[in-house]
């Protein structure tokens, strides 16, 4: 039998998929959930697998080409007496019995047609369930350029997975300098399935040469096509235009966090994380901001998931989740956020970890910028752009004059739910734990 190796939905929002790599070459032997093909979603590279063994037969969407979700990729026969006959079937080849056919006259006994090929599920190899060491593409590769024996490793990765660091850590084992430090190699580019899993690993980690999204050279005069992280941005923007928001500006003075800041900075906190934290803090009083729009609706979260928008290397954007924020103390919280930010620019994230988000933060104050008013990201509620700290001279309460540092806060937010008094509500109460309670943050 024939199989088709169709182009999975690796996310709800995924409408094509580019390939990025193909593990397996045509006549290849293919196991039962072994890997064969490294796809990139909307924001994420994956490994697909095959429920089906036999041989690939013939690849019908090379690697740097993108196809529909359902579309055939390929072709698995399950013997290798059928790898012709699976060619013969691509798209754009001629069966070999249809010249015969045209240039013979027709014999007595009718040929049998061969039999329609059946689709082929795959998964993502993260998902695997068979005993099988799971090993991914580029820690295949590099256990081979070191001469490493992959049955002798323990995988560090989600689920077991052995990735390229845990490669590159045993074979320097025994050979490194006294008195340095090994260089950690991120995890290869794929990602593991769009399903919930555990807190992802806070294993330090650098991205590898190899695994880096080189950006097209921008030629004066010249149209440089969308990538697919690009494009992905567009439909979610295009969406956004379908609903009808409302803007609400706010003034926090920001003393306090900065001061709370730079006592804890050293123990690994970042801003992104104590505003994340306030933010969710918050959300706990609003469940309205926290909620989102549904036909029949509104639609409660059971959890806050504070959604942070991430500039990519090489163009678009991404929104690494932080979940159950509200419950997470902030040192936890701040190493969540700087192994979230790592991974997704090497594309690593899974689809829970970008597209779990109930609340949105988008902070260009880190660029100096004093306000500015952010787009509402699809499937949420509000989304808040927080501009830069800057000393102002203010009337302090006495009557008198004072210098405040204080930051420029815009709340977009859906009207079909969200109204003008729920929003000010939820920044005048944002405002009153940064200004007066900002402390409280690190309980």
């Amino acid at each position: 039998m024939i199989h088709e190796v169709f182009m999975p939905a690796l996310s709800s929002t995924m409408t094509e998929g580019k390939i990025v790599s193909w593990v397996k070459s045509p006549g290849d032997k293919v196991e039962k959930g072994e890997t064969v093909v490294v796809v990139e979603s909307d924001k994420a590279d994956m490994d697909v697998e095959s429920f089906y063994e036999g041989y690939l037969a013939t690849i019908i969407v090379p690697a740097g080409e993108a196809a529909p979700v359902g579309a055939a990729i390929a072709l698995v026969a399950e013997t290798e007496a059928e790898i012709e006959t699976a060619k013969q079937q691509a798209p754009g080849s001629a069966p070999a019995t249809q010249s015969v056919n045209e240039s013979a006259p027709a014999q007595p006994t009718a040929t049998p047609a061969p039999a329609a090929p059946a689709p082929v599920e795959t998964t993502p190899a993260a998902a695997r369930r068979n005993g099988r060491s799971i090993v991914s593409p580029r820690a295949r590769k590099l256990a081979k350029e070191l001469g490493v024996d992959l049955s002798t490793l323990q995988g560090s990765g989600p689920h077991g997975r052995i990735v390229a660091e845990d490669v590159e850590a045993l074979a320097n084992k025994g050979k490194q300098p006294v008195g340095t430090t090994a260089t950690p190699t991120m995890t290869p580019v794929a990602s593991p399935p769009p399903a919930p899993v555990a807190a992802p690993s806070a294993a330090p980690a650098v991205k590898p040469a190899a695994a880096a999204t080189v950006p097209a050279v921008a030629v004066p005069g010249s149209v440089v096509p969308f990538n697919t992280l690009q494009n992905a941005v567009v439909r979610n923007m295009m969406a956004s235009l379908q609903v009808p928001t409302f803007r609400v500006g706010y003034t926090i003075t920001t003393d306090n966090l900065d001061k709370l800041y730079k006592q804890i900075k050293s123990k690994g906190v970042t801003m992104t994380g104590l505003l994340a934290k306030a933010v969710a803090v918050t959300l706990q009083k609003h469940p309205l901001v926290n909620a989102s729009f549904s036909d029949q609706g509104i639609q409660y979260h059971s959890a806050i998931n504070v959604a942070v928008a991430v500039a990519m290397d090489g163009g678009g954007l991404i929104t690494p989740v932080l979940q159950n924020a509200d419950q997470q103390d902030i040192y936890s919280l701040s190493r969540t956020w700087k192994d979230l930010v790592e991974r997704s620019r090497s594309k690593q994230l899974q689809p829970a970890e970008y597209s779990s988000g109930t609340f949105t933060l988008s902070n260009l104050g880190m660029y100096g910028v004093d306000k500015f008013d952010a787009i509402l990201p699809p499937g949420t509620g509000a989304i808040l752009a927080i501009g830069a700290s800057r000393p102002q001279v203010v009337a302090t309460e006495d009557g008198m004059m004072g210098v405040r540092r204080q930051m420029q806060v815009n709340l977009t937010a859906d009207h079909r739910i969200i109204y003008g008094a729920d929003a000010a509500a939820f920044l005048q109460d944002l405002a009153k734990l940064i200004e007066t309670n900002a402390q409280s943050l690190t309980l």
